[in-house]
């Protein structure tokens, strides 16, 4: 069954292995993002995307990349990093927003 198991995710170790749970782990907190947005939107009534999302593709992205650098794989690892930056920089430019408001 372990053998099987191994084969099908293609590992040769329990570390392997439980770096590719991380790597799942990862991708389900990039999923969950668009659930949030799809979700928000609907209550809305129209397109939007919370503040939730941009935490989530951190999240996500953070994971995935440890994932990326632990499989040595430079085209993910190049992905996710431009990503990090991106999503980063709607958080500073959201809060940057929110403190120029006035209260």
């Amino acid at each position: 069954m372990v053998e099987t198991m191994f084969k099908w995710l293609a590992v040769d170790s329990w570390f392997e292995f439980w770096w590719v749970i991380v790597g799942l782990g990862g991708q389900l907190l990039f999923t969950a993002r668009f659930l949030v947005q799809w979700i928000a939107s609907e209550r809305a009534g129209r397109s939007i995307v919370p503040l939730a999302f941009w935490y989530l593709s951190i999240g996500g992205g953070l994971v995935l990349l440890a994932y990326a650098l632990f499989r040595k794989d430079p085209v993910f690892i190049l992905g996710q990093s431009t990503g990090l930056f991106i999503y980063s920089r709607n958080l500073w430019l959201i809060h940057a927003e929110r403190r120029r408001q006035p209260e």
